[in-house]
């Protein structure tokens, strides 16, 4: 497998993982705004220009994004007491552990089947496997 193979991949399971969501809000964010949020449950603490630098995405749009995050509860933010002038981010309190306590409800067996047109034993495999790689790439430093 190449980096194009693997990022390619990762953008398939990007899809599918959308699939297995039950429908929301998240649903309806421009990718920008989704990618911004999912940077700052990634990295909490991060100033904007950090967001900005790891996104690649305009510091207007990352505080605006920002703005409007903390404006419907999801994000929070505090001055920086080392550096007054920057603003750190934060998901805000509660918010990581009722997205976990929903995703826990769901499982993607059934979109993985769908997306594979594979029978159970082997998407019961495929999970396994996914599962795996996940652990050892939440230790890894990306």
């Amino acid at each position: 497998m190449n980096g194009l193979e693997l990022f390619l991949l990762g953008h398939k399971l990007i899809r599918i993982g959308q699939d297995a969501i039950p429908r929301s809000g998240f649903h309806r964010l421009p990718t920008s705004a989704r990618t911004i949020l999912v940077d700052v449950f990634e990295h909490p603490g991060s100033s904007i220009s950090e967001i900005t630098e790891r996104t690649g995405f305009p510091q207007s749009l990352v505080s605006s994004s920002v703005a409007r995050f903390r404006e419907d509860g999801v994000m929070a933010t505090e001055t920086d007491p080392a550096d007054r002038r920057r603003t750190l981010v934060y998901p805000a309190p509660g918010v990581p552990e009722k997205g976990r306590r929903q995703a826990d409800t769901m499982t993607v067996d059934g979109v993985l089947a769908t997306a594979l047109g594979a029978e159970p034993e082997e998407v019961a495999e495929i999970v396994a496997v996914l599962d795996s790689l996940a652990r050892r790439l939440s230790n890894a430093p990306i």
